[in-house]
């Protein structure tokens, strides 16, 4: 789709990569405006069943460009945030996507995808690395990974939606913990916290091999489900059981659950249609 990411669209199942390898993916403007452009285009796209989002190279992403920091050295004072320059949008505060910024759209926009994501993590995911991966539904990552909330480390704090995303996998002492020092921690470590669903030896090839699985189900429920699971953090109980009942009326008799449930007592794979 651009210089900075390829997407290769095969069974329902887009292969989202980063290609900036000589740089270990690592977040440029063309990058941030590369993450916005093909999440846009994803919520849009006929056929999408389930995304895999990974990168090429040594690594996911080695987080913010280190030219920024050169310039932050320098005591520049950016007019506008990662992903924004030239936008005329007037610095951070500028809410150019909804509540977010651009350089938070970036990460959310995956959540905004109407089908799974999942990020397939190996190498290094710090910093925006680490906050990008935290916008899939799904993480998958190697044991060996080394990732890091690294912003304290040049004077910053997490903001591409990190603080948010954080609190809604793991405990806030474990999140202070690694805002405050910026440690260094392992795939491993990060399926025992939270912020991994799978740790794998090969995080790509599984998750295309789960992305399949799940395009392989009633699109329409697939869909439903994640448009409950992303509202239920801000649900009350009320909304969230009648978000339930709503959901679940819509799908109950329509074509594609017939389909499923008659493929089943068949013992055949089913035909679905997409929404």
């Amino acid at each position: 789709m651009t210089d900075r990411i390829q997407v290769t669209l095969e069974g329902g199942v887009a292969d989202v990569r980063l290609t900036r390898a000589d740089k270990m993916n690592a977040l440029d403007e063309a990058m941030f405006a590369a993450l916005v452009e093909t999440g846009e285009r994803l919520k849009a796209m006929k056929g999408l069943r389930a995304v895999v989002l990974s990168g090429e190279g040594r690594a996911f992403c080695a987080g913010l460009d280190m030219g920024n920091f050169g310039r932050m050295a320098s005591g520049e004072r950016r007019a506008s945030g990662p992903g924004q320059e030239g936008s005329g949008a007037g610095g951070l505060g500028a809410r150019t996507h909804g509540d977010a910024n651009s350089a938070q759209h970036a990460v959310l926009v995956w959540r905004q995808v109407p089908v799974p994501v999942i990020a397939a993590v190996h190498g290094v995911a710090f910093g925006g690395g680490f906050q990008l991966m935290l916008g899939a539904d799904m993480r998958f990552v190697a044991p060996d990974t080394r990732l890091a909330v690294l912003e304290i480390k040049w004077g910053l704090v997490p903001d591409m939606a990190g603080t948010r995303l954080m609190l809604r996998l793991a405990r806030e002492d474990v999140i202070k913990d690694l805002t405050y020092t910026g440690r260094i921690f392992t795939g491993e470590e990060a399926l025992s916290l939270g912020f991994a669903s799978r740790v794998c030896a090969d995080p790509r090839a599984e998750a295309l091999t789960v992305a399949r699985e799940i395009a392989g189900r009633n699109p329409d429920a697939i869909r439903a489900a994640k448009r409950l699971l992303n509202a239920a953090a801000s649900d009350s109980d009320a909304e969230g059981l009648l978000r339930e009942s709503v959901e679940q009326t819509a799908l109950i008799g329509s074509p594609n659950q017939v389909e499923a449930v008659r493929a089943n007592l068949e013992r055949r794979a089913p035909v679905f249609v997409d929404p």
